[in-house]
């Protein structure tokens, strides 16, 4: 069971987790490239392509800088982290979304490191995501998961999510469709 206790800055909180470490959950921020680009080699090679479906050897700073600089009308990033300002905090847990062109719709990625598992900071993340979708009045929001992650796939199951086709091969759309 983690603690909860809210921070005064929107969307932030500090979690005291089961064996007493300390996380902050708070927006991403630009000072996080850094910080995210060394998290990222901490990852597993079966971490990485759960989370980008193929294999990566690096988060490059171009990447990292796509990641952390959002527009903020249209995207979402939250952040699981050391409790250190942005910029100095290691980062174990990541969930974003991005409103689709029609603006009705978002799609979601989410990321929650080994270290961090299995202690419900997934679940946490993804309903801090649909809280975010609801606040902008979006129709859905989904995620296309490897058929093996069967993690994912039974977190989003729990939450609501139904399976949908995907457009490709060992590959789960999952959706939530505001009203079900």
């Amino acid at each position: 069971m983690i603690h909860r206790r809210r921070l005064p800055q929107p969307w932030s909180e500090e979690w005291t987790l089961e064996d007493q470490r300390k996380l902050w959950l708070r927006p991403i921020s630009p000072a996080d490239a850094d910080p995210l680009r060394a998290s990222f080699s901490l990852l597993t090679p079966e971490e990485v392509r759960m989370r980008f479906q193929h294999p990566m050897s690096e988060l490059t700073p171009e990447m990292a800088f796509k990641l952390t600089n959002l527009d903020r009308n249209r995207e979402f990033a939250l952040v699981a982290a050391e409790p250190e300002p942005p910029g100095h905090a290691l980062i174990g847990a990541v969930v974003r979304a991005a409103i689709d062109d029609d603006g009705k719709r978002a799609g979601f990625a989410i990321l929650v490191s080994r270290f961090l598992a299995h202690q419900g900071i997934g679940t946490l993340l993804m309903r801090q995501l649909l809280r975010w979708t609801r606040l902008k009045k979006l129709d859905a929001v989904y995620g296309d998961v490897l058929q093996e992650n069967t993690a994912m796939l039974h977190l989003a199951s729990q939450l609501g999510f139904k399976r949908k086709p995907a457009d490709s091969p060992g590959m789960a759309r999952i959706e939530y469709q505001r009203g079900t």
